[in-house]
């Protein structure tokens, strides 16, 4: 077994995108079934302040038919704004027939983009039934500051909306809230300082210039694959911040940070993961 492999924790991405449908019910079922120890996924609110489990906050043009089975055009999709549309409206959008060109693996069925409570009760039965273990939740807030008022709310609505649903699942003190946007993680630690958190970077900056964006200390930092070195992880080791990579896809990389010692890896592939640290 690599050095570090025991302490590594394995975080689906989408569920495991390599395999089914990003961010649908089967692809987070299979994720549990693997023994992931966490499950990422990404949320956006709809027209009723419900938490949908999606990328984007509107119907994505590559993985994403529209409610007559057409393909959306690539220059209109964001017009399938989900801040617009009830989870009735959402639920007749089929993202999971459509072949993924990145993920040639992908067993591909209709599906539809579920609630985050949907997401959550399906993966505790399944685990129920077959004895196995419930993963914890990665729960990736989506924003960027040129969609607020258009696809998405302001931060403190925005994650006021997410952790209310959060508790209401009784996740909250057991997950982890991730961002690329600072001003949702200073919202979530004004809110719910006792919720954990991860900084999202896919910015050459360095994480001085990064952790001094947000008004606390997260629990996690998150890089880009290619962000990563000896340094970073000795600076962050130094500030009691743990680090989880994305997105780790190759064995080669996955052998490397397992090497390394990193606390997570969040991977399309965790059967790949997973074998390695079996």
């Amino acid at each position: 077994m690599p050095e570090g492999s025991r302490n590594v924790e394995v975080h689906g991405h989408r569920g495991c995108r390599g395999l089914l449908p990003e961010n649908t019910v089967p692809a987070f079922l299979k994720a549990t079934e693997l023994g992931c120890h966490w499950l990422e996924l990404d949320v956006v609110l709809n027209a009723e302040g419900q938490v949908v489990v999606s990328h984007e906050p509107w119907m994505d043009h590559r993985i994403c038919l529209d409610p007559n089975g057409q393909r959306i055009d690539s220059l209109r999709e964001r017009d399938h704004n989900i801040q617009l549309m009830t989870q009735a409206e959402v639920m007749r959008y089929d993202c999971g027939s459509l072949p993924h060109p990145d993920f040639p693996q992908q067993v591909n069925s209709r599906q539809h983009k579920p609630l985050l409570r949907e997401v959550v009760d399906s993966v505790r039965r399944f685990a129920a039934e077959r004895g196995l273990r419930v993963p914890r939740f990665n729960v990736e807030v989506k924003s960027e500051p040129e969609l607020y008022h258009t696809h998405q709310p302001t931060p403190d609505r925005y994650t006021g909306a997410v952790l209310g649903e959060l508790r209401a699942l009784g996740i909250d003190k057991d997950c982890l809230v991730q961002s690329f946007d600072p001003a949702v993680l200073n919202a979530v630690h004004a809110l719910a300082p006792e919720v954990a958190t991860a900084l999202l970077v896919d910015n050459a900056d360095g994480a001085e210039a990064n952790l001094a964006r947000i008004a606390y200390r997260p629990a996690v930092y998150s890089p880009a694959k290619e962000l990563v070195t000896p340094e970073l992880l000795a600076l962050l080791r130094a500030r009691g911040i743990g680090i989880a990579v994305w997105t780790v896809n190759d064995t080669a990389d996955m052998r490397r940070f397992i090497g390394m010692g990193v606390d997570g890896i969040i991977t399309d592939y965790p059967d790949r993961l997973l074998g390695l640290l079996r």
